[in-house]
């Protein structure tokens, strides 16, 4: 089984080291693919059978980061979104799936007319908070429990103004902080589509992998599966 980090390595980065350590745990492959060779060829993914979008952004290419999202949401490719991940995931659904031309990210292009993820109210980077699951979603059939702790690193999220038309274009928001604001998304569509603001790998294994992560990692076994079934 093979897993690609979308994203630009950087050694000196807490959220990347605890990457490469989350998925030596669960015994997986997983090599980084940086976002500039994304952006040629974004087909480069159909060679893993899943894709983790790293945190760490701005990332050297948004281009490529959005183009290897858009692969692996429209070809089926069980795909995790963590901090950055999960921010140039709801621009790429933004722009691509509910119509918002121009939706862009206000670390990269502030003046953009389109901000639909946007600086949070306050910081989190550095931070746990619990993060509340909706049951009968993807996320709450993973947890198996309505909250949990979770760690974050991100100043940026989603900007609420835009949260009714991406729900009606279909993405789904299931898990939410305190305050009620979305924490973390999913496609119920996709086969295996989440993004997360905070980043799981970098929690304590308190019992083990933490769930977000084993389900990408079984997704990825069943996709390989059934390529191997038809062969």
């Amino acid at each position: 089984m093979r897993i690609a980090i979308v994203g630009d390595r950087n050694p000196d980065s807490v959220t990347h080291r605890a990457t490469e350590d989350a998925f030596d745990d669960l015994e997986v492959d997983a090599s980084w693919v940086p976002t500039p060779s994304l952006h040629s060829d974004p087909a480069l993914l159909g060679a893993y059978d899943g894709a983790l979008i790293s945190p760490g952004s701005p990332y050297a290419s948004m281009e490529g980061a959005l183009a290897a999202i858009r692969y692996a949401r429209e070809h089926g490719l069980p795909a995790l979104g963590t901090c950055g991940g999960f921010q140039h995931m709801v621009v790429e659904f933004a722009r691509n799936v509910a119509g918002i031309a121009g939706a862009d990210h206000a670390e990269e292009h502030p003046d953009a007319e389109h901000l639909v993820v946007t600086p949070l109210a306050c910081s989190l980077a550095g931070q746990e908070h619990r993060v509340r699951i909706l049951p009968g979603t993807r996320a709450g059939d993973l947890y198996g429990a309505v909250d949990s702790p979770e760690p974050f690193f991100c100043t940026f999220g989603l900007n609420p103004a835009y949260l009714a038309r991406l729900e009606g274009a279909g993405l789904r928001f299931s898990g939410f902080d305190d305050d009620g604001e979305p924490r973390i998304l999913e496609l119920p569509s996709h086969p295996f589509y989440l993004g997360t603001l905070f980043v799981p790998q970098a929690a304590h294994p308190r019992l083990g992998p933490h769930p977000l992560l084993s389900g990408l990692v079984a997704a990825a076994g069943r996709r390989r599966e059934a390529g191997r079934a038809g062969r």
